[in-house]
């Protein structure tokens, strides 16, 4: 018997908070269908899974990162190290582990932990590291698609350690020429660096 299709409504059925669907699975098709048509999960452990896709969405144009005078001290300092992709599990499970004060993104329950991992195998999820030494003191995990960084969560152990792995990666990715970085939702701290609110339908012309 054939799986059906792999489905979501059109996100303009979302309702104003921007949940768009309930329920399905978070299998690596599913994901990936649903980051490229503007959608991603946010639930908690009490809930079945939730799809969201909000209007406005919260973005930064690489071009327009603002790194603050106090942080570019810090980025000439040999305090940090930055990699890329050098441990995956380490930073999602610590993005899950540990408190985020700046970062309202999705809650990291243990299948989406599972999930993810799966997708950094196959390619598609992708992590940037802050490192004191060998010690891994911060960075962030996300979706990258053609032209767009998904940004999922970060967390930092030392102060200014995920906005070190943050400003270090935007930049890489605008080297490669990701055009804009989903940062989903309002934050304070990512307003700081530069993000800023745009339309829906703007966004996804970006996908």
């Amino acid at each position: 018997m054939n799986k059906p299709p792999l489905y979501f409504p059109p996100v303009q059925d979302a309702d104003e908070e921007g949940l768009l669907a309930i329920g399905g699975d978070l299998s690596c098709e599913r994901l990936e269908l649903a980051y490229r048509s503007g959608i991603f999960p946010w639930y908690s452990d009490e809930d079945p899974i939730l799809w969201w896709s909000p209007d406005p969405r919260f973005v930064l144009h690489p071009n327009e990162l603002k790194i603050s005078k106090s942080m570019q001290q810090i980025l000439r300092r040999n305090e940090f190290r930055f990699t890329m992709n050098m441990a995956f599990e380490s930073v999602i499970h610590a993005c899950k582990t540990n408190d985020r004060a700046h970062q309202q993104g999705t809650w990291i329950v243990d299948e989406m932990e599972v999930a993810y991992i799966q997708l950094h195998r196959k390619g598609l999820a992708h992590s940037a590291e802050c490192w004191m030494g060998d010690e891994l003191v911060g960075g962030l995990y996300g979706i990258r698609l053609e032209k767009v960084f998904c940004g999922e969560s970060m967390f930092s152990l030392k102060s200014n350690a995920s906005k070190f792995a943050f400003i270090h990666y935007v930049q890489h990715l605008e080297q490669e020429g990701i055009q804009l970085i989903d940062c989903q939702v309002y934050t304070d701290h990512l307003a700081s660096l530069g993000a800023s609110m745009m339309r829906r339908n703007e966004f996804l012309k970006y996908l």
